[in-house]
């Protein structure tokens, strides 16, 4: 049993890593933006759990922030895939500046709630 585990296990990894290694690069750039934006968001609360949360405004800003461009790189990322038949017709110029308008609004409240 922990033998077909286990071999269940490497397999998926393959797969996983075969299907990654056929991505295009602009995918996996994108890829690699979401991961930086969530482990910058991790590292804050890890921060905030060590130090302290004195400004806590200042905190939730901050992981709203990391966790919103994220989420919006997702939706580009989304968007720009080939492979997804819903925005075959949207240019992948488009879905960045869509991209690009969000983040500008997303920081401007990120600021207003700053104070």
């Amino acid at each position: 049993m922990a033998k077909t585990t286990a071999k269940d296990a490497q397999d998926l990894y393959r797969a996983l890593r075969s299907a990654y290694a056929a991505m295009p690069a602009n995918l996996k750039m994108i890829d690699l933006y979401v991961v930086f934006a969530i482990m910058t968001a991790l590292i804050q609360v890890v921060y905030m759990g060590i130090v302290g949360s004195f400004p806590f405004n200042s905190f939730l800003s901050g992981v709203l922030c990391c966790v919103g461009t994220a989420v919006l790189a997702v939706c580009l990322r989304i968007q720009v895939n080939k492979e997804n038949k819903e925005f075959k017709d949207l240019p992948p110029e488009r879905a960045f500046a869509d991209f690009m308008l969000c983040n500008v609004v997303l920081h401007l409240v990120i600021m207003n709630f700053l104070g």
